[in-house]
């Protein structure tokens, strides 16, 4: 599938409304327009696109939804018939769907783990429009989308040829943590290592951590002190990851999954071989919480919401 990355991603949370302080005024970010009959939900700009992260009410914090931007009409149209070849079954979405959505058209699917995907084209946008919630340089989405989620999976064998025969995902390696966490790029990603990652947790489900990009390292550090000022939960400390040189600190949003705050350090060296690091990071990411938040649960209890 000709992919460029994650456009937008959809989340289920008790409280959306907590976004309203915590997104602009901690990670930057600019709060976008409701649409019409939407007053519940939350929406968060990055960039001029309408919006790239959606929060809706829901009973419990998880991903809800995960928004593949198609290179165009063509590549849409493209990804359908490879759906259909593979027999997976998808739905195209309504017109109050797509008007929600703000896009030209798009398709839903759910991988063999169960988490539910979008590919659409032609995500609506206003140039020059972005002004982020505190002074901020800005999110680095025109090469990399939103940028990348790390799901947790009780079952790696059948997700790995998912996304590498169906959603035509390149292969970067597993992670060098403790856990087992293997990670996709679309192909027309060359910039980062991964846009997904899904980690082993047998018996397991849910969003462990999304990852934004941003501009300036100054950015990394104006957000890592808002955090420790509005004492909010510590993932890792700051530090440089060894596979993919970034400088990046994690730290739990209020809605229960952490969110990784990305600079580039140096450039991301590609992969002309499988990487196998010694560790983690070159330096620092102290682990000062817990690795998997609320949002992580059992298949059991993750089960009970989708009743």
């Amino acid at each position: 599938m000709d992919l460029r990355g994650i456009g937008y991603i959809g989340f289920e949370t008790p409280d959306p409304k907590a976004w309203l302080d915590y997104g602009p005024n901690v990670l930057g970010m600019q709060v976008g327009k409701n649409p019409e009959g939407d007053g519940e939900s939350v929406f968060m700009r990055m960039d001029d696109r309408r919006y790239r992260i959606a929060l809706h009410k829901g009973k419990v914090n998880r991903m809800a939804y995960m928004g593949w931007e198609a290179l165009g009409r063509i590549a849409f149209e493209e990804a359908a018939e490879i759906l259909k070849e593979n027999k997976i079954a998808f739905e195209y979405g309504d017109d109050e769907l797509v008007t929600r959505r703000g896009v030209r058209n798009l398709l839903r699917f759910k991988d063999p783990v169960g988490y539910q995907h979008e590919i659409f084209y032609g995500q609506k946008f206003d140039p020059g429009t972005f002004m982020p919630g505190r002074p901020h340089t800005g999110f680095s989405t025109e090469a990399r989308g939103f940028c990348h989620a790390v799901l947790m999976t009780p079952d790696f064998d059948k997700i790995d040829g998912f996304m590498q025969n169906v959603m035509g995902m390149n292969w970067y390696g597993w992670g060098a943590g403790k856990g087992k966490t293997g990670f996709y790029r679309t192909r027309h990603n060359d910039k980062t290592s991964h846009d997904v990652g899904y980690g082993m947790a047998p018996g397991r489900i849910g969003l462990q951590h999304i990852g934004i990009f941003v501009n300036n390292m100054r950015d990394v550090g104006e957000t890592y002190d808002l955090v420790k000022e509005k004492e909010l939960q510590l993932m890792m400390t700051l530090g440089q990851h060894t596979q993919d040189p970034h400088l990046s600190f994690y730290h739990f949003s209020p809605s229960g999954w952490a969110v990784e705050t990305i600079a580039e350090h140096e450039p991301w060296p590609g992969d002309p071989f499988e990487l196998n690091p010694e560790k983690l990071s070159i330096w620092g990411h102290e682990l000062v919480g817990p690795i998997l938040g609320p949002s992580v649960m059992t298949v059991e209890e993750m089960a009970q919401y989708d009743k």
